[in-house]
This record gives structure tokens, sequence and C-alpha cells, in this order.
């Protein structure tokens, strides 16, 4: 692993990193609406606790393990999907290229039912990491990921002499709808990389330590993820959920204000007749959630919320497109 230079001294461990983009989304919205953290994934904490894991099971210098290429892939709604969203995501984009990850990005599309679908991220992701893994020599590969459609890119990277380690998180989160959820990684992804890093056990296990607390994000004004789009067909081994919300047929527009907030990343909104409106976090356009305040005037549209009105057996709704009134 690495090369020796003519005076002996053992040239770089080179490596290589890969983002599933909206499995890290979903890991970073469960630490700060559902997880006691209630913060995001910092970006810069997970690279260095990347070099430090690495140096660690290969035994090689700290100074020596260098990231050389970091890429995330994920699907991208149009600026006419997003509206006022665009600008929360373009602030993530700006902190990946503060890191040096090379973006990827392919349209979502429309399928049935009038749902974003996101098609063809892993496919690319791996063509990539295969092709990156051959002309810039990595020695060490890091999937962010949990999916088993990735077990083919390993074991193609092995036939290279090129080791993967899988950073994963197994997690639980509430959807759009309030339904409790549950992410775990394919078993036998984690059989076949070299180096399985199961996040959830390192961060819980440690929780007082400096390089797990150097994961997470301080800073208040740090809302890059919470206004992004959710694709139906989103790479999750087990749990997905029913994805985005569909479009409202009569697009009218409601006043009210918000009536109650739970800390896992929902709330409700008290209509003129009394109803509490179900709405989540994902579906806030211009305010970040943890800042949002009950007795706050909004906007919003509403749709059928079918599920409880058939366990209730009355007509219920839940918003979307809520929008806090300056």
């Amino acid at each position: 692993m690495g090369s020796t230079l003519g005076n002996g001294i053992t040239n770089l461990l080179r490596i290589g990193i890969f983002y599933d983009g909206y499995y890290f989304f979903k890991v970073s919205n469960y630490y700060k609406y559902e997880h006691d953290r209630k913060a995001r994934i910092s970006i810069s904490g997970l690279h260095e606790f990347i070099r430090r894991e690495v140096a660690l099971v290969t035994g090689t210098n700290l100074r020596q393990c260098q990231i050389i290429d970091a890429h995330y892939f994920k699907g991208r709604s149009s600026a006419k999907d997003l509206g006022e969203k665009v600008q929360s995501e373009r602030m993530f984009e700006d902190i990946l290229m503060r890191e040096n990850i090379v973006t990827h990005y392919l349209p979502l599309r429309y399928g049935e039912n009038n749902l974003l679908q996101e098609k063809g991220i892993d496919v690319w992701l791996a063509l990539e990491a295969y092709e990156l893994a051959i002309y810039k020599r990595f020695d060490i590969v890091v999937l962010v990921a949990s999916d088993g459609d990735y077990i083919p890119l390993v074991r193609k990277l092995h036939t290279l002499g090129t080791q993967v380690m899988l950073i994963c998180w197994d997690y639980t989160y509430h959807n759009e709808n309030g339904n409790r959820m549950e992410t775990k990684t394919s078993r036998q992804l984690l059989e076949e990389v070299y180096y399985p890093v199961q996040m959830h056990q390192r961060i819980d296990d440690a929780i007082q330590d400096a390089a797990i607390k150097n994961l997470f994000v301080t800073e208040r004004n740090y809302s890059s993820f919470s206004a992004d789009v959710k694709p139906q067909g989103a790479n999750e081994s087990s749990g997905n959920e029913s994805s985005g919300i569909p479009v409202t047929q009569d697009g009218e527009v409601y006043s009210s204000y918000i009536y109650s907030l739970n800390n896992n990343g929902f709330g409700f909104i008290r209509d003129e007749e009394n109803n509490n409106i179900f709405f989540h976090y994902s579906t806030v356009a211009n305010r970040d959630f943890q800042d949002l305040q009950t007795g706050m005037q909004v906007h919003y549209q509403r749709e059928t919320d079918e599920e409880r009105s058939k366990k209730e057996g009355l007509v219920r709704y839940r918003a979307r497109s809520v929008t806090v009134l300056e």
C-alpha cells in the first residue's frame, strides 16, 4: 500500500471518497431532527475522521493518509421545482466546493403519480469510482453509502488491489406522514468491504470523544440540507418512505399559525376550523425547522392525509409549501 521513494520515505496513502448524496442528506437530517445531538454532520469533520480511521486500521502515519479526491453524487431538481429552496441548496454546494468535493448531478424526473424519481445515481457513482481508482491509483476508496447495489463496485475495486472502507449508519426517522421508518445498511455490503465502519455505533459509544464531537456542526447558520427535495427512487436498503408530497389539486393558499412543534422534526398548524394539520420539516420553505416557534403565522397549501383520514374516519389534511410570514 502506497509506494516507497528512493530515500526510503513512504509515499502518500491515497484516499478517494465517494458519497451517495441522498443517503448522506438523510443521515444529516436524522442527526439534526431525530437524534439527541440535534446537529448536522460536518463534512470537514467527517473527512478528518476518515483520515484518522485509515491511519489507525492501516498502521500508517496520519500525515501520510491524504484524501486525493472526493466526489458527491445526487439527483437534482430544476429551479422551477425548488422555488425559494434554490438558495439553501446552493449554500450546500458552496460547502462542498470549500471542501474540494466534486459534485455530480443527474436531473430528477417525474414518474408515476407526479412524484420525483432519482435514477441511475448508483450506476454513475460506481463507474466513476472504478475509473478513478484505475487512473489515480487509490489505495483506499471510502464509500459513504448503505445500499447493496454497490457490492459489484466493491468486488471490482478489490481486483485492482484497492481496499474499500464503508462509512455507514443505521437509523430510524419520521417521514413526512409522521410514520416511523427504518434504514439499515446491507449486511452483504458490510461483509464485502475491507473496513466496515458503522458510524451510529461509533458515535453513540464514544459520545464525549473529541473526534466524535468534531463530526458535528455547531454553527446555527448551517441550514443547507433542510430545504432539499426527496426523490422517490433514492437508494436505501430498507425502510424507503413514500417520497415527496403530491401537488395539491386546487393550489389554494391558506393562512394560519403554528400550533405545536415536535423535536423529531414535525409539527401541527391549527386551521380556522380548529383542526390540527400535520407538517414535516422538509415542507418548510423559508426557515430552518429548528428556528420555528409556536404562534408563528404561516401560509401553506394542503392535501388530504389519506392514512389519518382512513384511520380516524374523518377527512384530515397535511400541509405542504409552509412559508413563515415575515
